[in-house]
């Protein structure tokens, strides 16, 4: 079961169970809410990351996990996308050879986003962090 937590005004979150159906939970919740916001135009790559941090709080995590979205204030700005989980230890990116299935994640964020970086969460847990770039 998907928590709402909030949807109004500036700021979105979800928390969703560790199971395998939270990655496309959590991708549409995404692309629904930035296209209500007016910012269909960051729908697409903000699920996509979202969706490959989602996967990694799967893959090493056993507890809720959250997405949160701060739409920016104004023209321009940025919108910041956050994932958290209860795994207190921070991800470490990896270097994927060619035929490897799995091991892209962070470096997509890292190169798709404006930037992106990770934090304690609020009580325990971590936080991994990203910004897109609104186009004016």
């Amino acid at each position: 079961m998907i928590g709402v937590l909030d949807t109004d005004g500036d700021c979105a979150e979800w928390t969703f169970p560790a199971e395998a159906d939270a990655v496309r939970a959590a991708r549409a919740a995404v692309r629904g809410r930035l296209l209500a916001w007016g910012l269909g135009s960051l729908a697409d790559v903000a699920a996509l990351l979202v969706s490959e941090l989602v996967t990694n709080s799967l893959r090493h995590a056993t507890g809720p996990i959250g997405v949160r979205l701060v739409r920016p204030s104004g023209d321009g700005g940025v919108l910041l996308v956050e994932v958290s989980d209860p795994l207190p230890d921070p991800p470490r990116a990896r270097s994927a050879d060619a035929e490897d299935e799995s091991g892209r994640g962070l470096q997509l964020v890292a190169r798709a986003s404006r930037r992106w970086g990770t934090r304690p969460g609020r009580g325990s847990g971590k936080t991994v962090w990203f910004e897109l770039a609104v186009p004016r």
